[in-house]
């Protein structure tokens, strides 16, 4: 990868806390150079569609991350039962973060899904975790 795309993948990006002091208040910004590990990144915005996809990345420390494009399957915890299935999504219900969401069927921590076993809420992040992990909502 080019060296410009990482500079501009870490400007657009920047996580730092360069305009905040320890107690709150402002401070003018320092001249400092923006370290690597603050870069942070576009959001992955996982949908719902026909096949998994899943985007493997180097971050940090030479770790990797695995992020969820696109989801068809998520694994659902059946409380009463107290076990875990694999089903099919079929339609994403609401999200509590932000209800633009749904409309564009993107899945996040939190989204109310509709699945074949009933509705369930996600409780993994797809975007950091690379796989959806849902909890079957009691009638």
């Amino acid at each position: 990868m080019p060296a410009w795309v990482l500079v501009v993948k870490l400007l657009s990006f920047y996580q730092g806390r360069d305009a905040k002091k320890p107690s709150g208040g402002y401070r003018a910004r320092p001249y400092k150079v923006k370290r690597k590990a603050l870069g942070g990144g576009p959001p992955t915005n996982t949908t719902l569609s026909d096949n998994d996809v899943r985007r493997v990345i180097r971050v940090f420390g030479g770790n990797v991350k695995v992020k969820v494009v696109s989801v068809q399957y998520a694994n659902l915890y059946i409380p009463k039962e107290g076990k875990a299935v694999k089903v099919k999504i079929l339609r994403v219900l609401e999200t509590p973060a932000n209800r633009e969401l749904a409309k564009r069927d993107i899945i996040v921590k939190g989204t109310i899904i509709e699945t074949e076993r009933g509705r369930a809420v996600v409780t993994s992040r797809p975007g950091q975790d690379g796989v959806v992990n849902a909890v079957l909502l009691e009638k």
